[in-house]
């Protein structure tokens, strides 16, 4: 584990204890600090403890911030959940800047912990789990000593320290980067940015900056990959070929045939234009990564891959391999002619949409925690929807947008959208039919996460294909 040792005797803080804010406490307790620790959520402090055998470790106190002794605290450590900005900044951070007490996240305790360890960043709006776990899955293809984590899976500072020859692949979300000052990446991935967010950075030019932080530290050896198929990431491009060496910028495209980077035309053909011999690879060989959202992850990956020195070929059979993630257009179950997936990570509409273009005859179960937009942006695809099954908060408003377009049921809960659409489906018998969980929403109104949504409709689907769906 991490140990933190930079700290030792010394007074830190930590506010937030899901697992990012759990793993910080572990590993400035294991380096010899005195950690004071809260979260607002009672039913975060029982977790705390519970995880910790039932009572309060020693050297910890669980105290509210009022009692921390602010003028004897060497940092806080933020969990990347609690508001820095906007809406307003959490009473924590103000007195941390009150008090004139460093704030930090786990990426950069991480960092300097093991400061000689190779980084790898990636972030955008969309894209992101995907691009983490190939490139993570590649380096292990290729032998080496890969660890994958941060936004992904495991907490930054639940990872094993790691030394000039290992590599931390680390999903960054805008709420890390916003805590991000001393982590320099070897190479630093921006696939894309849309609107989502706001709610937490107040304007979506504060959004993009927050996105742009990952570029904050690129020295002269480090590689930078942009996707160049939104206009933000184009003028992000643009602006850092004014700072940086061109050398050093790989740009890659689903939709534009640029003269140099990583392009994968309309045929899934990828071009690889960055070195004077162009390599060619075809996704449509054994790929199970589908669709356009998922071709651009590829080609990230790839650019990134290739700049770390990674042999195409193995690269291919990496891509070839990957078995892609849970809850991202996940196929649960085929029976009776009816495929049924399960795309719970699709919290806004533009994460929706590949799985959409993906497949036909589909029978849409979305709603929940309505983004900004809603979905709106989605109705090129509704021809091919049969019928829409909607669930949560977004339910009405959902259900106007919709209105005249596709057949809808307002069902209120997972449950009874997973068993009207398996009955329509399985009785209607259309060719290719597809029941599939892609909302469009957040998770919040009725889950605790994108996971547990799609867990439940996993084990709906399952249930009621063993018990039948009558009822």
């Amino acid at each position: 584990m991490i140990r933190l040792e930079a700290y030792k005797n010394k007074k830190v803080a930590v506010f937030g204890l899901g697992a990012a804010g759990t793993a910080a406490v572990r590993a400035l307790l294991a380096g010899g600090a005195t950690v004071f620790l809260w979260d607002d959520k009672d039913s975060s402090r029982l977790a705390f403890i519970d995880y910790s055998g039932g009572s309060v470790p020693k050297e910890a106190k669980l105290e509210p911030i009022e009692k921390w002794p602010w003028n004897e605290l060497e940092i806080l450590v933020l969990s990347p959940g609690i508001p820095l900005h906007f809406p307003q900044p959490h009473p924590v951070v103000l007195k941390a800047k009150h008090a004139h007490v460093r704030i930090v996240g786990e990426v950069d305790l991480l960092y300097e912990a093991c400061p000689t360890a190779n980084y790898i960043g990636i972030t955008g709006t969309n894209g992101k789990s995907t691009t983490t776990a190939l490139i993570g899955h590649i380096l292990k293809q290729a032998g080496k000593n890969v660890q994958v984590g941060a936004n992904i899976g495991v907490p930054a500072l639940a990872l094993n320290p790691a030394d000039e020859n290992g590599y931390y692949v680390l999903e960054m979300s805008s709420y890390m980067l916003d805590l991000v000052h001393l982590v320099r990446f070897k190479a630093s991935v921006l696939l894309n940015i849309t609107p989502d967010h706001i709610d937490r950075h107040g304007t979506m030019e504060n959004y993009v900056q927050s996105k742009l932080r990952i570029f904050d530290r690129v020295k002269d050896k480090d590689v930078c990959i942009v996707g160049l198929d939104d206009g933000y990431c184009r003028d992000a491009f643009i602006h850092l070929l004014r700072e940086h060496s061109r050398h050093h910028l790989v740009p890659f495209s689903v939709s534009m045939n640029n003269e140099r980077g990583i392009i994968i035309d309309n045929n899934g053909i990828l071009h690889d234009r960055w070195e004077e011999e162009e390599i060619l690879l075809d996704l449509n060989a054994g790929s199970k990564l589908k669709g356009r959202h998922n071709f651009q992850n590829i080609a990230a990956a790839y650019g990134t891959l290739r700049h770390l020195g990674i042999a195409p070929d193995i690269i291919a059979n990496g891509i070839a391999s990957f078995p892609g993630l849970a809850h991202r257009m996940e196929i649960v179950l085929e029976k009776d002619g009816v495929t049924y997936v399960n795309d719970s990570k699709a919290t806004n509409a533009e994460a929706a949409a590949p799985a959409l273009e993906a497949y036909n005859n589909i029978y849409w179960i979305l709603g929940g925690r309505a983004k900004d937009g809603g979905i709106r942006q989605l109705e090129k695809y509704l021809p091919k929807v049969v019928y829409a099954f909607l669930i949560g908060e977004a339910a009405q408003e959902f259900a106007q947008t919709l209105q005249g377009k596709v057949f809808v049921n307002q069902c209120g809960n997972l449950e009874t959208a997973v068993r009207q659409a398996m009955q329509l489906a399985r009785a209607e018998k259309r060719p290719g039919a597809t029941v599939l969980l892609s909302p469009a929403c957040a998770s919040f109104d009725q889950f605790k996460s994108f996971e547990a949504r799609g867990d439940a409709f996993r084990q709906l689907v399952q249930a009621f294909s063993t018990t039948g769906v009558q009822g």
